[in-house]
């Protein structure tokens, strides 16, 4: 396996650690504000399709990291659409950052390496993998 592919899984892998924890973060937040009777950040049947949403896209990013070996295409359009979604997010989280007027240096660099990541998976490097079928054992030989 490329040495790139490698970075780019370990990138998807903190990708899936992010959402799963901020999907919960944003229910616990809500709660928090109810309890304190304040107005919470969105109505708590949304939180809870966010925080559902943000566990199933870190399943699938693990799914595809643990499948990434297997050289499946379908694993290449996964990466390719986990990367988007990624990139996109990082790009709207730097852009509201400098909204405030506080601009967000490690949204800029993940989404940088999100640009990057998406880039290789789309590119040579990822069609050259991603194609391949690893060589089938030789008849008559068994594997355990």
């Amino acid at each position: 396996m490329p040495k790139s592919l490698i970075w780019i899984l370990v990138l998807v892998c903190v990708h899936a650690i992010g959402n799963f924890f901020g999907g919960w973060a944003i229910i616990d937040e809500n709660q928090s504000r109810l309890d304190h009777g304040q107005d919470p950040l969105m109505p708590m049947g949304t939180a809870w399709f966010l925080a559902l949403f943000c566990c199933g896209l870190a399943a699938l990013h693990i799914t595809c990291v643990a499948l990434a070996r297997g050289r499946r295409s379908w694993v290449r359009v996964a990466l390719i659409v986990c990367l988007s979604l990624a990139a996109m997010g990082m790009v709207f989280a730097f852009l509201g950052s400098l909204t405030a007027g506080a601009p967000s240096l490690p949204a800029f660099l993940f989404a940088c390496m999100d640009v990057a990541a998406l880039w290789t998976v789309s590119g040579e490097t990822g069609r050259r993998y991603f194609s391949v079928r690893p060589p089938s054992p030789s008849p008559g030989v068994t594997t355990t």
